[in-house]
């Protein structure tokens, strides 16, 4: 009965909306002014930005696909896809206007005040700009440009998905029936006369810089404007012989969530090309256009698109505001940024030329980006020269463009090293990438494998094969983000390594049930998704309850991206129940309510938006005072936990794990970045007035650092240095 009552849906919240909260956070970054730098300001609302663009393409996508279908069933909250819809809507058109009053209303200001004006009407541009704009126009923009008529012999043109560009309506200047086939056309009154109007498109070219540098001002100011504006502007002199009646910006929003049919794929890399090829022209679910924009044209896109109003997204400002990341990157102002960091070097490897030595002296944990991720590379790198060596195995979800670890797996197998690779093609938007590298390391003679059949491995393993003098050893990495060495310096991450001999047995199970399809009759140490995985998270909930209920030491802290298993999220009210206090960082989507009486009252999440992306999952148990740490790859999620290949591993080593205990002890004590989850699904920033303020990321720099004596001078001071919170802050 209890389990019933638990798994009531109002006792939960939609995925969606929950993730919508997410971006809200992010936003809030880009409205704070008293501890956010203006660009790092703008760079959070950048992101907002492409976000939402990933939400609609997907998120939104799939529960149109569900609408379409006539699928009914409702989610966890008790919502269907209709309804998650229509609720979807009206929170983005509200988070949008929010968006641009944020630009319009405090950053293009704030902008303008640090000497960078961001020019958005021709209007404001001095006589010296114009003149610049006339020649780079001529010179650079024209040549580019393609412009694109509709009529009856030329139909609607295929418009790209998040493509920028610039509709608009057009008649000859004599009135006369315009282009080479006569058809019925549009009137629109000119004087005494009735002019025909033609529709026509100008995509915004994307292999030119979208923000454009003027001459400086008499004051010595830096304006910039953006690419589209300038094509606006002289978008008459495509069209010779024509008036222009209106033109205006517009970018859709592609349906780019696509279903493999694997049984039916008989080569899995050559469905995944095709499928990519469709992501550019899949149902147009989202319509953004300026918010001016002439009623005539916007019947002609609507109809055309095939779209209702809800859909159609009226923008104050600049469509598709991920650009400001280009603002962000501008130099010279550095001082309006928080400084650039350098990761600490790991103390394990520091005057070690062996990686393999230091290993082998003891499980070493590593916290990226605070600390190096060059370890990882160079562990791969030496493996691949070392004599030793015999074989080396690594699974990679989302690599770097420019990979120093794919090169050197290659180097391995030229070097006469056996080397298995599982490339994970449904990286989603990593596909094309990653078909790539699986085709460079298949010529390199890597053996190379595409994943299992109707599932992601999304786990991160390495595991070198070495003969020593007392046989044959097996060094481990596990890891709970990608071998990526250009995220590993902004997607806070662990990374462990380690000989132990039980955890190499267990990582060579993995890689034969990976490539074999074997399953093996048990694990040593590792806990593998998606066959056990799920169990032993909830055997170990319920075991915190049975210790409560015995009166003994239980609690349970987490850390993870998204939490929204329902089976995990019942099993956490039952332990809350038993009187289990539970602590949750949850950075994204959170399906749990907290506050509910007789289910999460002891219970409480938050979440940390800060200047690096919190990616890492770690796990930690209390269990009567032995306290259980685990870290992984693995999110309290439906498609983690069932559908992916996942591993999660433990730390313990006591140091380590003390190690991992005082990370989650000090994002619990955040204060600055922290977001706490209220009753109703809102999130608020914590109360800091009077407090000395607690940043965990900023304190993680200090503490790498802080480990190498020596290097100590490098960190910037003033990034560690504790301040009184003001009283109030100012209201946007």
């Amino acid at each position: 009965m209890a389990s019933q009552r638990l798994r009531n849906k109002t006792y939960y919240r939609n995925r969606e909306l929950s993730w919508l909260e997410f971006d809200q956070r992010c936003l809030s970054e880009a409205k704070d002014k008293n501890l956010v730098p203006l660009f790092e300001r703008l760079k959070f609302l950048s992101i907002t930005s492409s976000n939402l663009d990933e939400f609609f393409m997907i998120r939104v996508a799939s529960l149109k696909d569900q609408v379409s279908a006539g699928y009914t069933k409702t989610d966890i909250a008790g919502m269907t896809a209709k309804e998650q819809l229509e609720a979807i809507s009206l929170r983005t058109h509200e988070f949008v206007k929010e968006q641009y009053s944020t630009f319009n209303r405090s950053l293009v200001p704030a902008l303008k005040k640090v000497g960078l004006n961001l020019i958005t009407n021709y209007e404001d541009l001095t006589k010296d700009m114009c003149t610049y704009l006339d020649r780079y126009f001529e010179d650079e923009i024209y040549p580019i440009l393609t412009p694109m008529a509709m009529d009856p012999s030329r139909p609607f043109p295929l418009v790209r998905n998040k493509s920028l560009n610039i509709g608009a309506l057009i008649a000859t200047k004599d009135g006369s029936e315009p282009g080479l086939v006569k058809s019925d056309k549009k009137k629109a009154k000119s004087g005494s006369k009735e002019k025909t109007l033609e529709f026509a498109t100008v995509q915004v070219p994307s292999v030119l810089p979208r923000l454009i540098s003027l001459p400086t001002d008499k004051k010595g100011q830096q304006s910039v404007i953006l690419l589209e504006e300038v094509v606006k502007k002289y978008i008459g002199k495509l069209f010779q012989h024509y008036d222009v009646i209106c033109a205006c910006p517009y970018r859709v929003m592609r349906n780019a969530d696509f279903d493999l049919d694997e049984d039916e794929a008989e080569d899995l890399l050559q469905e995944i090309k095709k499928q990519l090829k469709k992501r550019q022209w899949g149902e147009v679910i989202r319509l953004e256009v300026a918010d001016d924009i002439d009623k005539r044209l916007l019947k002609i896109l609507k109809k055309e698109f095939s779209i209702s109003e809800d859909d159609i997204f009226r923008i104050s400002g600049p469509l598709d505001l991920t650009f400001l990341m280009k603002m962000y990157g501008m130099a010279g102002y550095d001082e309006y940024k928080t400084p650039s960091y350098k990761p600490a070097q790991v103390p394990a490897f520091i005057g070690k030329k062996d990686v393999f030595e230091a290993i082998r002296e003891g499980d070493i944990l590593m916290q990226h980006p605070y600390q190096s991720f060059q370890p990882v590379v160079d562990f791969v790198k030496q493996a691949a020269v070392d004599p030793d060596v015999l074989a080396i195995k690594q699974t990679l979800y989302r690599v770097s463009g420019n990979s120093p670890i794919v090169k050197a797996l290659a180097q391995a197998a030229d070097n006469g090293k056996q080397v298995t690779v599982l490339v994970e093609l449904k990286a989603r938007f990593d596909e094309e990438n990653n078909i790539e590298w699986a085709k460079m390391l298949e010529k390199a003679g890597c053996h190379v494998i595409y994943g299992l059949l109707g599932l992601k491995t999304h786990c991160k393993l390495t595991m070198v094969i070495r003969r020593e003098d007392d046989g044959i050893r097996r060094y481990v990495h596990l890891g709970t983000g990608n071998y990526n060495d250009s995220t590993a310096k902004i997607y806070t991450d662990f990374g462990m390594f380690t000989c132990n001999n039980q955890i190499g047995q267990d990582a060579t199970a993995v890689f034969n049930m990976l490539s074999g399809y074997s399953e093996p009759d048990r694990w040593n140490k590792l806990i593998v998704a998606p066959l056990w995985m799920k169990d032993r998270f909830l055997a170990m909930i319920a075991n915190e309850a049975k210790h409560a209920k015995a009166g003994e030491q239980a609690f349970i802290k987490a850390r993870m991206n998204s939490l929204c298993d329902p089976d995990i999220i019942e099993a956490l009210y039952d332990a809350s129940n038993a009187g289990v206090q539970i602590d949750l960082l949850v950075r994204g989507i959170c399906c749990l309510k907290v506050g509910v009486p007789k289910a999460s009252e002891n219970i409480r999440v938050r979440s940390i938006v800060g200047d690096f992306l919190e990616h890492s999952r770690i796990f930690w148990f209390c269990n009567n005072g032995r306290n259980d740490i685990y870290m992984g790859s693995a999110d309290w999620m439906p498609r983690n936990l069932e559908k992916r290949v996942e591993v999660v591993f433990p730390v313990e080593d006591e140091k380590l794990k003390d190690e991992a205990m005082h990370v989650l002890q000090t994002e619990f004590e955040d204060n600055v970045k922290a977001h706490l989850l209220m009753e109703d699904g809102s999130y608020e920033k914590v109360d800091k007035r009077g407090k000395v303020l607690v940043n965990s990321q900023e304190q993680f720099k200090k503490e790498a650092w802080d480990m190498i004596p020596q290097e100590k001078s490098i960190i910037e001071k003033r990034v560690f240095i504790p301040a009184e919170a003001p009283e109030t802050e100012e209201e946007e």
